[in-house]
């Protein structure tokens, strides 16, 4: 794998796509898993509200995508790191890359909520 091949991958990973090789994905999971067992870590569901009404990880917060540009002071304040989840990765993706852009660091995707209960289970 050339360079330019590992950094498309850790896009990939880190945009929550599924089309990335499964080892590559299990580690990104099992950082997902440690930073779960840090009390300081801030878990932020971007699904709309009536999604997150419906079901959502323990303690997580919600904020949906769409409200992430106008709360990044807000989230900058709770001090990470962040995890972000939505239902399939993707509106999860973004805002990692939104508040990546806006200069914040210590962001993750965990992907859909069924990746994030799968690796809370394991």
């Amino acid at each position: 794998m050339s360079h330019n091949d590992v950094i498309i991958v850790k896009v990939l990973v880190a945009a929550g796509n599924s089309n990335v090789p499964g080892f590559l994905k299990t580690n990104h999971m099992q950082t997902i898993k440690e930073l779960l067992k840090e009390e300081k870590t801030v878990v932020i569901d971007v699904r709309n509200d009536w999604e997150y009404q419906e079901n959502h990880i323990s303690g997580a917060l919600n904020i949906p995508l769409h409200e992430i540009p106008a709360q990044i002071g807000k989230i900058k304040n709770l001090q990470g790191p962040f995890i972000f989840y939505c239902r399939s990765g993707n509106r999860s993706g973004a805002a990692v890359n939104i508040l990546k852009q806006a200069g914040i660091k210590d962001v993750f995707n965990g992907g859909g909520i069924a990746d994030m209960e799968k690796t809370m289970l394991n």
